[in-house]
């Protein structure tokens, strides 16, 4: 069971004229963190060196509360999902003091292999990787997710 955070913080440039983090910026908040968070805690890097990346299939990203202008914000994430052409992470962006959920968001990729660049099955390796970091949530459905967690929010 493995949940890796990170803390950013929000910049102006991502702001919407509210001083709110635009709707658009979530993902690449979401992506930025997820990629620093398994190449600093796993060694893996997302974006390429190994000859494999992934692509993005389907994002599901549900907004709670909004992130403001040089908050700080604690990004979570957590594979909850996988097969061997298959991944899903879960994300929650929350407050500093991890006591508001500001947004929720599932991102299901596929494996590419980067000198064919196409559709690949995972290796033994990652597979093995997946199985040990696997931590599912008790909803197989976003928007069942979405009510349980805002439900607890």
């Amino acid at each position: 069971m493995t949940i890796l955070s990170s803390i950013y913080k929000i910049r102006f440039q991502d702001c919407d004229p509210f001083k709110h983090l635009n709707n658009a910026r979530y993902i690449d908040y979401f992506l930025n963190a997820r990629g620093d968070q398994i190449l600093d805690s796993l060694g893996v890097d997302i974006y390429g060196s190994q000859g494999f990346s992934w692509v993005v299939g389907t994002n599901q990203l549900a907004y709670f509360r909004p992130a403001i202008l040089n908050e700080l914000v604690l990004i979570e994430s957590q594979v909850i999902e996988y097969s061997s052409r298959k991944l899903v992470i879960e994300m929650r962006m929350y407050n500093e003091g991890r006591s508001e959920l500001k947004a929720l968001l599932w991102v299901t990729s596929i494996p590419v292999d980067l000198k064919t660049m196409k559709i690949s099955a995972h290796s033994e390796k990652l597979l093995s990787l997946f199985t040990d970091l696997v931590n599912p949530v008790e909803s197989t459905y976003f928007e069942e997710r979405r009510k349980l967690i805002q439900k607890s929010a």
